[in-house]
């Protein structure tokens, strides 16, 4: 599946520009993500993983991470990209456990990145080009700031990772910088 391919998906469900945006983010990040941990000849694979994980979320938000895999397999999509998008609702909405890097990788991004947006848009930049650790970490930390973010799929995806919480968040800012979607 190309990138455009999956955009017109991601367009055929989803019609707010809020989550259109947000997937066009994290097919970046995640793109970010297979270059930086030595996946670049799947970057491709790992940025439609990222732009098509909430296929379902905004016409079916109460079959999220189900109806997208539906959806999926009457498109006749790889079975591995339809388990990938799924399981960043480990927990939440399905029992499909990350397993693979790249799956982690969503699973612990999706949340953050959401995060990451709502304290860059309270700087007087606006942005998150100047945006430091620190000030996502204060944010982190009160749990009324976009409450929407859970904060405990954030910890367990650093966890399940391996890295600390410092440093999920300074490399997600660091793939944030790097989007063309990112304002």
């Amino acid at each position: 599946m190309t990138k455009q391919e999956a955009l017109s998906l991601l367009e055929e469900y989803n019609k707010g520009e809020f989550h259109l945006k947000h997937g066009r983010i994290v097919g970046d990040v995640m793109r970010w993500f297979a270059n930086e941990l030595g996946y670049g000849d799947e970057a491709d694979f790992w940025e439609t993983v990222g732009i098509l994980h909430d296929l379902d979320f905004e016409m079916y938000p109460e079959e999220h991470c189900v109806k997208s895999q539906e959806i999926m397999r009457e498109k006749g999509l790889d079975e591995r990209l339809i388990r990938a998008t799924a399981s960043h609702g480990y927990g939440l909405c399905v029992d499909i456990k990350p397993e693979h890097e790249m799956e982690k990788v969503l699973y612990a991004t999706d949340e953050l990145t959401g995060l990451i947006g709502a304290v860059a848009i309270m700087r007087p930049s606006k942005s998150v080009s100047d945006l430091e650790v620190s000030s996502v970490k204060k944010k982190f930390k009160d749990k009324k700031f976009a409450a929407g973010c859970s904060r405990d799929v954030i910890r367990n995806g650093a966890e399940m990772l391996g890295w600390t919480l410092e440093e999920l968040i300074e490399k997600t800012i660091l793939a944030m910088r790097a989007s063309e979607n990112v304002d």
